[in-house]
């Protein structure tokens, strides 16, 4: 199975419940790359890469998230190798800051 890269945006009530920290965990364990954030006030940003089912297992996860999250939507598209140069130094996965578009 090839590899792929796909951004996914969250929107609902996912900000202070623990998402970035839930993703980061979740998609470490299945031995994904990429990172995740917060943006905006109702939602969050995360890129994945790794094996297509994989990330895909990853972002079906993601359509619940943690257990005090509701989330509303999940909207994904592929992506170039370029998505991860956000990752911080020597981290396959990482959990970023909050911007505010």
């Amino acid at each position: 199975m090839s590899d792929v890269i796909r951004h996914v945006l969250i929107r609902g009530a996912v900000q202070g419940v623990g998402f970035r920290y839930w993703t980061r965990r979740t998609a470490t364990a299945r031995g994904l790359q990429g990172w995740v954030r917060n943006r905006g006030r109702d939602s969050v940003e995360a890129v994945f890469a790794g094996t297509e089912q994989a990330v895909a297992e990853m972002i079906a996860l993601c359509r619940r998230g943690p257990d005090a999250a509701r989330v509303d939507s999940v909207d994904e598209k592929a992506v170039e190798p370029d998505a991860l140069g956000l990752r911080k130094e020597g981290e396959r996965f990482s959990e970023l800051g909050t911007i505010r578009p």
